[in-house]
């Protein structure tokens, strides 16, 4: 059996190797041959996680991805991420893809507001309904919460999986790591892009939290503003030492603001966080309320004075900490890990290729 995955990135890209490659060896077992075709390259990422402003060949990406659609047939089973053609209007991206080949489609954001609530009326026109016709057209959609499964539902889509993000927990190993300055950490871990808009507006309220208590506010992959002030500590992200930065934390945050398109957040930073053992707070947005156990994992924060509340809480006591964060690692383990979904996507996905293969046959 032949899975072709049209991932949006290459290893590097969090949403691909999360939603997609880590279940690669999984797939493999079971006796797919597996080929992986990114639309972007690794000069796009690189881009993304320096902050610097985005250039790049869009004709080169698409001819790139053109070349890769045509060669759809000889596979069995298509797993698409979000889309093939981001805002290339549906008719066309349909047109390219035979009906012969089963296509499985995954949703880790609410990528569907990019169009629908854009500021363009053109755009919201053309593209507005897209991603919900990838749904409906989708032999199966693989939702990562359950306001990503509700559209996909409402759009029509016939099969719909909810497959929440979950870590390779062989990855994540408990371990404490003590700071090279004795100071605790708050920390956070994102791209430039989620830092500006999610964390930025607070940052100085995390900080003086953390003033308070001698501590730092770590950042991983944000845009360094503040870098000059003592309690701050901006570190570029690397998927190499990506999970030793978090070992390093003592206390893991997510700040959202409500919106339809927070709404969409599949909760990542917080699993992550939580499968190294420790204790979280987060925004109570979409998924965040469902994966944070308030008061035994950690907290939610609504409002300033919440968040103040929370991490001063944990700052202050060592055996809190120790308790949420043993807490949320059992909880990673039994909901959220590789190693409880990679049957089911298997599962899914060999459905998928046998069904093909028995119209193939019939």
């Amino acid at each position: 059996m032949k899975l072709l995955i049209l991932s949006r990135y290459d290893g590097r890209g969090a949403s691909s190797r999360i939603r997609f490659l880590q279940y690669i060896p999984h797939l493999e077992r079971a006796g797919f041959e597996v080929e992986v075709a990114s639309f972007f390259d690794a000069a796009y990422l690189d881009s993304i996680y320096s902050g610097r402003a985005v250039r790049f060949n869009s004709l080169g990406y698409f001819a790139r991805r053109l070349q890769q659609i045509l060669r759809v047939r000889s596979f069995d089973v298509i797993w698409l991420e979000k889309e093939a053609l981001p805002w290339i209007p549906w008719p066309v991206e349909r047109l390219l893809f035979p009906a012969s080949v089963p296509i499985a489609s995954d949703f880790d954001d609410a990528v569907f507001h990019r169009y629908d609530m854009h500021s363009r009326p053109s755009v919201r026109r053309l593209l507005g309904q897209k991603i919900d016709r990838v749904m409906a057209h989708s032999q199966m959609v693989f939702a990562g919460n359950d306001y990503l499964a509700g559209r996909a539902r409402s759009a029509g889509a016939s099969r719909v999986e909810l497959i929440p993000t979950v870590i390779d927990l062989n990855a994540y190993p408990v371990e404490s790591k003590a700071s090279c300055d004795g100071r605790l950490r708050v920390g956070w871990i994102g791209t430039p892009e989620t830092w500006d808009k999610f964390v930025s507006p607070m940052q100085n309220m995390i900080g003086e939290v953390a003033a308070e208590h001698n501590a730092v506010f770590r950042c991983v992959g944000a845009t360094s503003s503040v870098s000059s002030r003592l309690h701050f500590e901006f570190l570029p992200w690397s998927e190499e030492h990506e999970v030793s930065m978090i070992q390093e934390m003592d206390i893991g945050i997510m700040p959202l603001p409500d919106t339809p398109w927070a709404q969409g957040k599949c909760g990542y930073k917080l699993i992550q966080y939580m499968a190294c053992g420790i204790p979280v707070v987060a925004s109570p947005v979409g998924v965040n309320s469902r994966i944070v156990e308030h008061g035994v994992n950690g907290f939610l924060a609504s409002n300033e004075s919440d968040w103040n509340i929370a991490v001063s809480t944990l700052l202050a006591n060592p055996q809190l900490r120790h308790e949420m964060g043993a807490a949320g690692r059992k909880k990673v383990e039994a909901e959220y890990s590789v190693q409880v979904y990679g049957p089911r996507v298997v599962q899914n996905l060999l459905e998928l290729a046998e069904s093909r293969n028995r119209s193939r046959s019939a």
